[in-house]
């Protein structure tokens, strides 16, 4: 899927439970729309989560699968919170797709990226971040525009120390370190933080090597976001200058894990990545 509006964490999960439900009735979705008057495509909509449910369409959908009880009420309130707010859109500057994004990352069991050209902005530190955002943005971009941008990608931080049971796997290509981002005092600032947070339990930080040479990451930088439900789908992440794409085919996913797995394993240790990011330091 790119592009457009993706759907949020509590939309696939009511969406993967509807499909499971009518599985487990025996009932294909052309049956399911049949019985009840609809279009298989309006079945298929709704159980790829293109679409939400309405409250009437949910009750229809409940009564011919026979749900009852506490396990219709959960699916009801799944359908009442599926559009809740987060935190992200009471900024009127931040893109849909970015909002997409941070939903799915605020709910993930765990995060694995590779990241090319620049450290990932879940290990930025607040000059990192600004000097990045300000070169991306147009020369006269207000700079309380920028401040707002930095503020968010602060705000995603929190993640990393809220929720220790998230895991966060972060591969960086060497070059990502080499470039200079906002002059000598900000990168080595920069090194530190890097040390300090792949001290954290939930989050792990390995380096590749330049030397390494073509890798299966070598075409993109890309995230896998994973959940704990079983009908939450892994998603892949790809963000470029001008639009952003979704990966959630199964092969598709299954293609980018290979890929970071593979990566993983021509990476350094944690520990001798950990070394180099402090030969950096003493360099500066």
């Amino acid at each position: 899927m790119a592009g457009g509006r993706g759907p949020t964490l509590r939309r696939r999960r009511l969406a993967g439970e509807l499909r499971i439900l009518r599985e487990r009735s025996g009932l294909t979705g052309e049956q399911a729309g049949e019985r009840l008057g609809w279009s298989i495509s309006k079945v298929s909509r709704i159980e790829t989560a293109q679409v939400g449910v309405r409250a009437g369409d949910l009750a229809a959908l409940c009564d011919l699968y026979g749900v009852a009880g506490a396990r219709r009420e959960s699916l009801h309130e799944l359908a009442r919170t599926a559009t809740r707010r987060g935190w992200w859109e009471t900024y009127d500057s931040i893109s849909t797709d970015y909002a997409n994004y941070i939903s799915l990352e605020s709910e993930a069991a765990s995060i694995r990226c590779f990241s090319q050209t620049l450290i990932h902005g879940l290990l930025q530190t607040e000059d990192y971040a600004r000097a990045v955002i300000r070169a991306a943005l147009m020369p006269f971009t207000p700079a309380s525009e920028i401040d707002r941008r930095v503020e968010i990608r602060m705000t995603r931080q929190k993640i990393l120390y809220r929720d220790k049971s998230l895991n966060i796997w972060m591969i960086l290509d060497e070059a990502s370190l080499n470039r200079l981002i906002g002059g000598t005092a900000v990168m080595k600032a920069q090194y530190e933080s890097l040390l300090r947070l792949s001290e954290l339990p939930n989050v792990t930080i390995q380096v590749l090597a330049c030397s390494v040479g073509a890798h299966p990451g070598a075409n993109t930088p890309f995230s896998i976001l994973s959940f704990r439900e079983v009908y939450d789908p892994d998603v892949v992440y790809i963000e470029t200058m001008t639009s952003n794409l979704w990966i959630e085919d199964d092969s598709e996913v299954h293609s980018y894990s290979l890929a970071f797995d593979q990566v993983r394993a021509m990476a350094h240790s944690p520990d001798d990545s950990a070394a180099l990011i402090s030969v950096l330091v003493g360099r500066l």
